[in-house]
């Protein structure tokens, strides 16, 4: 067979059955397109005011935003407006007062009242500057009536407030029920101050709201991704939009690079921490099976020095046994009074006693060997010179 008739043969048989699969594939699959929503990389994830700086640097404005309110850094200028996210009670008083200076010579400052979630929640010199009080005040959804979405509510999440503004201010509009507003615009000078329960609306993390129930087509669209939550954004930066810079103070620090190390590098650290541990249980030491009890002795020590005893009393040798505690007293004696050791005969009985504060009698029975057959005698010099040993 030639290689022309063999290759068209290997044709053929790949024709016969690729055809078949082909529109076997075909008929029994689909394409289907899916959205997946990946979750915010670098600035936007640690910047719930990101989205609203890329929307507003879209239309032409100019942005800058600040983890912090920094005045130093700030060069705020007549025409500006300042988005503070920032806890507004965490402002200290000389910002507050170069805040309101600021506003008077044609700034629009917006901030918001403390979170909810906040523990003994004050209002901080700004908001006393303000005559906005939010102590004592809880949260409650407000309806915010749209045409495509009626059942559209506002500021649940917010802390409200009321607003009694000092000499020099006036409310020049404000949203909410009597007594519990969650939206305040006051005029001073030549700016503008707006005071919201919440900015939750700005942020363009598309973070759903629970306590609202929405239609499925709806329910994952918040932020600025939802319509009305652009339009009450552009109504908030209407007074100075497009006259100055925008001032996106963001409140929120960058992630740590321990944060980053161990949430991003795990295809790193895991596989050495799982080396070191493996070349740990390598080099450490093997232990085997518990090793059994030594047998026991079938005597004890005490039994073994009472059958030597009773071995040298029946073979007549007791007066080895006196000498053994005979000496073992003067032995303690040299020890604790060299004086009295050194002596011999009567006067060594005689310093022993007046240590002892023993009778002499008593003394020189001790320290007199018994006869060799006189066990009683035996036992009572013993038991005498153990008492003296004692004593010493």
């Amino acid at each position: 067979m030639s290689t022309r008739l063999r290759w068209l043969l290997v044709g053929l048989v790949l024709l016969v059955i690729g055809v078949p699969l082909a529109i076997l594939f075909l008929r029994t699959h689909e394409r289907v397109t899916q959205l997946e929503h990946l979750p915010p990389q670098g600035e936007a994830s640690y910047n719930p005011l990101y989205v609203l700086g890329q929307a507003l640097r879209a239309d032409g404005l100019t942005v800058q935003s600040q983890p912090r309110l920094d005045l130093a850094r700030m060069p705020l200028q007549p025409g500006d407006t300042l988005v503070l996210l920032q806890d507004s009670a965490e402002v200290p008083a000389p910002a507050a007062t170069a805040l309101m200076a600021w506003v008077a010579r044609g700034g629009h400052l917006i901030v918001r009242t403390p979170p909810v979630s906040k523990e003994a929640a004050r209002n901080g010199p700004l908001l006393d500057a303000l005559g906005v009080d939010s102590e004592d005040y809880g949260s409650y959804c407000q309806p915010f009536h749209v045409r495509d979405d009626p059942q559209h509510v506002e500021f649940c999440n917010g802390r409200r407030f009321a607003v009694q503004p000092p000499k020099g201010m006036a409310v020049e509009r404000q949203w909410g029920d009597t007594g519990d507003l969650v939206f305040a615009r006051l005029r001073h000078g030549q700016g503008r101050i707006d005071v919201l329960a919440d900015m939750a609306f700005m942020d363009g993390k598309g973070r759903p709201n629970p306590t609202v129930a929405r239609n499925a087509a709806n329910a994952a669209i918040d932020g600025l991704h939802d319509k009305a939550h652009r339009d009450l954004t552009r109504y908030v930066l209407a007074p100075n939009y497009g006259k100055g810079t925008m001032w996106l103070v963001y409140a929120s620090r960058p992630p740590s690079l321990w944060n980053r190390v161990f949430y991003h590098g795990w295809p790193v650290w895991a596989p050495l921490l799982l080396a070191l541990l493996g070349w740990l249980w390598q080099r450490a030491q093997r232990l085997g099976s518990e090793l059994p009890s030594p047998p026991a002795e079938r005597r004890s020590l005490l039994e073994h020095i009472r059958a030597s005893g009773e071995h040298l009393l029946r073979f007549g040798k007791a007066p080895l046994l006196y000498d053994a505690v005979r000496r073992a007293f003067l032995a303690r004696l040299r020890r604790r009074s060299p004086s009295a050791a050194a002596l011999t005969g009567e006067a060594r009985v005689q310093a022993v006693a007046t240590l002892l504060q023993w009778s002499h009698e008593r003394v020189q029975t001790a320290l007199t060997p018994p006869a060799s057959h006189d066990v009683a005698g035996l036992r009572d010099r013993i038991r005498l010179l153990i008492q003296m040993r004692n004593l010493l």
